[in-house]
């Protein structure tokens, strides 16, 4: 994929960086072969990007033509807001007080090269405020009020606005940037798209092992995509992909609902989309879907503190209590009689005014349907752990401290039932990735949970499909980027 720096003057800007062609606003908007070209990364640092200016034309039609611009067109109307700035940076007010506090002044202005500052000591504001507002060159103004500040404003520059002496630093910034997001790209024969997947190189337990990365990565290039490996830090280079592949743990509250929300907004493809992490992050929107559809579950209470006294009569003892957001066994906890129940209900209702209680239903192995775009991928069954009724047991402290095997089947080799139960629960949520959770109870296929992000690691869920499990993926992610393309430009 080309990379363009579109400015009003290429003489002004002050270096060449390798792989970057430095163009005109003009010659963008006009020449034809810019039109013509297939795919391209717009770097817009115009002078000025009000409404119908050349700067906001060179965004409007980078994304005309299939390009992306960055700053995109969504962002120039979140800086338009000051009410959409104000509730875009409540999260960063901590950092700016702390780092703001030593300050003497009334007003501070901050300029943002790529991301970064030239003082160290505001690299990390000079980052997030990036982050929440992609655009190569940007000037944030805070004011304090009392004892506090508060941010007023963040406005695009352009290459015009940067001051003389901070040129060689803005050369150096942009090329920083620019290496820093080719780093972990092999090369390839003309992928068509880019493909971002989600990682936290730090977290213990990840939806896949390092190895099924590796594979993702390869049939990402099997398919046509250009594959690049990001992580949070990375959010504000979300438009210069066509897709985002989360392979991160979930949360609502959390950055990678925030990744997602992000990427869907500038039109990328989503895998977890944020509607999909709301759905099946939430334990008590998952029993009340399953059960207005009449999709077989355990007996369910949605207990709150007027009710827990009906948790009894609803579920019996033993029963499992669930919070709202828990994933991967964290959060579930079995209790016997009706004094621990009170007691963990206590500790349940200091984090949410909601909780999950269903009946114990005790099995050797729970069944795991892995389901892509409505149709079935994958079926394991995930064996208890060890003397315990969980498939991952956990010591005091949380760790995982103990885990149960899995073997996996083809899908022609599994229950049908299973099967057809889990396709239809992970219907309900949407038509993404999912890994369904069921027992069997008698006849009964019943529905534990519906996951997004679900587990794929090499030996377990890849254990029959192998390359083709992972190519399977990626072709989805391949397929509806052109679905897209074809949407926007209104190609038969």
């Amino acid at each position: 994929m080309s990379s363009l720096f579109v400015v009003d003057n290429p003489k002004r800007w002050p270096v060449s960086i390798p792989g970057v062609e430095i163009i005109s606003s003009r010659d963008y908007l006009t020449e034809r072969r810019y039109s013509d070209m297939r795919a391209a990364k717009v770097f817009n640092l115009c002078h000025s990007y009000r409404y119908q200016t050349a700067g906001y034309y060179v965004s409007l039609l980078a994304e005309a033509r299939g390009h992306r611009p960055i700053p995109s067109i969504a962002t120039l109307q979140d800086l338009r807001s000051q009410s959409v700035v104000r509730a875009l940076s409540e999260d960063l007010d901590e950092r700016i007080q702390r780092m703001l506090k030593p300050l003497r002044s009334k007003t501070f202005e901050l300029s943002i090269y790529f991301g970064q500052n030239m003082a160290q000591r505001y690299a990390a504001l000079a980052k997030a405020l990036f982050e929440l507002f992609p655009a190569p060159l940007l000037r944030a103004r805070l004011e304090r009020s009392g004892t506090r500040w508060e941010l007023r404003s963040v406005v695009v520059m352009g290459s015009n606005d940067i001051p003389e002496k901070h040129r060689p630093y803005v050369a150096e910034a942009a090329a920083a940037h620019f290496h820093r997001g080719r780093l972990s790209r092999r090369r390839r024969a003309a992928p068509r798209f880019d493909v971002a997947i989600l990682i936290d190189p730090n977290e213990k337990t990840p939806p896949s092992d390092a190895r099924a990365l590796r594979k993702f990565e390869r049939a990402a290039d099997a398919v046509g995509l250009a594959c690049e490996f990001i992580t949070r830090d990375d959010v504000g280079r979300l438009a210069e992909f066509d897709a985002l592949f989360i392979r991160e743990t979930t949360a609502v509250n959390h950055h990678t609902f925030r990744m997602a929300s992000r990427a869907e907004a500038e039109g990328l493809v989503v895998i977890d989309d944020p509607r999909s992490i709301i759905r099946c992050t939430n334990k008590v929107y998952l029993a009340e879907l399953l059960d207005r559809y009449d999709v077989a579950i355990p007996k369910t209470l949605i207990v709150h503190r007027g009710n827990a006294h009906e948790v009894e009569g609803v579920c019996s003892f033993p029963c499992v209590l669930k919070a709202p957001d828990s994933s991967f066994s964290a959060g579930v906890i079995k209790v016997n009689d009706a004094e621990e129940l009170h007691r963990a209900l206590e500790k349940f209702f200091d984090g949410s005014d909601l909780v999950v209680a269903q009946e114990f239903l005790p099995t050797d192995f729970d069944w795991r349907v892995g389901v892509l775009d409505g149709r079935p991928l994958y079926v394991c069954r995930y064996h208890m752990a060890k003397s315990h009724w969980q498939v991952i047991q956990r010591d005091a402290s949380g760790k995982t401290s103990a885990e149960g095997a899995v073997d996996t089947l083809s899908v022609a080799e599994a229950p049908a039932d299973i099967v057809r139960t889990a396709v239809r629960a992970a219907n309900l949520i949407g038509d993404g990735l999912y890994g369904v959770d069921l027992k069997r109870i008698g006849r009964r296929a019943v529905v534990i949970e519906v996951n997004d992000n679900p587990n794929i690691d090499v030996g377990n869920e890849d254990k029959i499909l192998k390359d083709a499990l992972y190519r399977e993926i990626m072709g989805l992610m391949l397929r509806r980027i052109i679905a897209r393309k074809r949407l926007e430009f209104d190609i038969p």
